[in-house]
């Protein structure tokens, strides 16, 4: 993909991502008994509306971060087969993302709910952040990766605890989303992810608190 193409590409991503309604390419989880579903209450419908909204800003800024890595891996002076190779990775787990992207937003409109009103912002931050990342080398930008992901998975881990017990369906979403960043993380590490230094982590936690505070509400 020569340099103009990758850029045309993240554009249309952050447009589709932003504005048009995301299209999953697997089926949306459902509950494995059906007949446990029951009616939210309107208290348990904002808390599990709350959280959803959480987990839709977390795909929006997965989004921009994976295509802003792969575009730095394909705008580089470095090797360029070693950075396809890198770019297709990086892609084929957005294309996941992608699926979480529209399996929140469905589980959004069903509980009434609606997505962050800051989703713009926190993907130009977001996109900001992994373009640096994805400037800094092959292992950086897959140790970045992983620590996203672990991240990400103990932040869904945290939802299932205060997601309504009964509130199934959103329960079978974050339960395929967590299975899934655990593999995208450790398909990263078998790629050749670097440890990222304490404080870089400490500061991924921060901005990921910053984040999940505000999106909360707003």
């Amino acid at each position: 993909m020569m340099p103009m193409d990758a850029l045309l590409f993240a554009a249309d991503s952050a447009l589709r991502t932003l504005f048009a309604p995301p299209r999953a390419t697997r089926p949306c989880p459902t509950p494995a008994n059906q007949l446990g579903l029951q009616e939210l209450s309107e208290i348990e419908r904002r808390t599990s509306g709350a959280l959803m909204r959480v987990n839709h800003v977390g795909e929006v800024c997965a989004q921009a971060l994976y295509t802003a890595q792969a575009l730095a891996a394909r705008t580089g002076n470095r090797d360029g087969a070693q950075q396809e190779a890198l770019a297709r990775q990086l892609e084929a787990a957005g294309a996941e993302e992608t699926d979480h992207l529209a399996w929140t937003r469905q589980r959004l409109d069903a509980l009434g709910a609606r997505p962050s009103l800051l989703n713009p912002l926190w993907y130009a931050g977001s996109f900001g952040i992994g373009l640096i990342a994805g400037r800094m080398g092959t292992s950086v930008s897959l140790g970045f990766v992983v620590e996203t992901e672990r991240q990400v998975e103990a932040h869904l881990a945290s939802h299932l605890t205060q997601l309504p017990p009964h509130d199934l369906p959103s329960r079978a979403i974050v339960n395929q989303m967590k299975e899934d960043e655990a593999r995208h993380a450790k398909e990263a590490m078998h790629a050749g992810a670097a440890e990222l230094p304490a404080p870089v982590r400490a500061v991924m936690r921060l901005a990921a608190k910053v984040m999940t505070t505000v999106a909360h509400t707003i």
